[in-house]
């Protein structure tokens, strides 16, 4: 039984880690395809492109869902893909790139209290350190943006807050909805029902804001990674990690995202990369595993 449990908890670590570095990857991507296209309308492409690839699926294995658990996967997707994504959009829209990385970081702290209220999870000493010293890291990697940013708001940094307290509640919803159904399934619904959701917010941009749609194979190259890996994959990985840990201790393993962000910035976007990043990136991975340490 130890040994399977240690294989589980390997391999969510490995899901959580991948849908994280995704998550930090996608940075590159969408700061070409965003000036293209508005970010609510990337959002429905998005989402709809992640429903098809994960649909074909779900269809072929027969998961559905049960009606008296429809309200629990709307909430999923009303939280998760509407409120956080919009929130965040919104958010650093109005506040700043580096108080959206910063703010949000504050997520895996919301996903252990939703653990404790939700799930009824016990949350060790280990991982709250964990946590901790992670945002520490992230602190040091991104750095904390001077009081002459003119770009700080702070009905944007709310705003931004939202979406982190909405992650984390999106996050435990799903790791709940795990216990019934596959992680497949629970993305797929997810998907669905933020489509649903979300549209009005797409309908109303498009209205408001001109958009070209010829685009080029790289624009076209960036909404199908955008949509197929960095959502499909990622959010159905992000799942089914929580599916195999406890919430608490994989809520850690959001800290990757920007260490994995900072560095293709600069690989790839020149962006400086400097003592910081590799100072905080030791900070993180130390987070990570002290919360993901078990007490004898």
């Amino acid at each position: 039984m130890k040994n399977v449990h240690w294989k589980k908890q390997l391999f969510g670590a490995i899901c959580l880690t991948l849908a994280a570095a995704i998550w930090g990857g996608v940075y590159v991507v969408s700061k070409v395809v965003l000036d293209v296209i508005p970010p609510f309308t990337l959002l429905i492409i998005r989402f709809g492109i992640a429903l098809i690839v994960l649909g074909a699926f779900v269809v072929a294995r027969r998961e559905y869902i049960a009606k008296k658990d429809a309200p629990l996967l709307m909430a999923i997707a009303f939280v998760g893909v509407t409120i956080s994504i919009a929130a965040q959009f919104l958010g650093t829209k109005l506040s700043s790139a580096h108080m959206g990385a910063l703010i949000t970081s504050a997520s895996p702290a919301f996903i252990a209290l939703f653990a404790i209220w939700i799930l009824k999870e016990r949350i060790r000493w280990q991982q709250t350190a964990g946590i901790l010293l992670a945002t520490v890291g992230v602190m040091i990697v991104i750095g904390v943006p001077s009081e002459t940013d003119t770009h700080t708001s702070w009905i944007g940094n709310l705003i931004l807050l939202v979406a982190a307290l909405s992650w984390g509640l999106y996050t435990v919803l799903s790791k709940k909805a795990t216990q019934k159904y596959s992680s497949l399934t629970v993305t797929t619904y997810a998907a669905f029902f933020g489509l649903i959701f979300s549209w009005p917010l797409s309908v109303w941009e498009l209205a408001v804001t001109p958009v070209s749609w010829e685009w080029s194979w790289q624009i076209w190259m960036g909404v199908l990674y955008i949509g197929i890996i960095s959502t499909a994959g990622a959010f159905y990985l992000w799942n089914k990690g929580f599916e195999w840990m406890r919430a608490g201790s994989g809520a850690g393993f959001f800290f990757v995202q920007p260490i994995v962000g900072a560095f293709l910035g600069w690989l790839l976007l020149g962006e400086y990369l400097g003592v910081g990043f590799f100072a905080g990136a030791f900070f993180i991975f130390l987070g990570v595993l002290l919360s993901n340490l078990r007490s004898s």
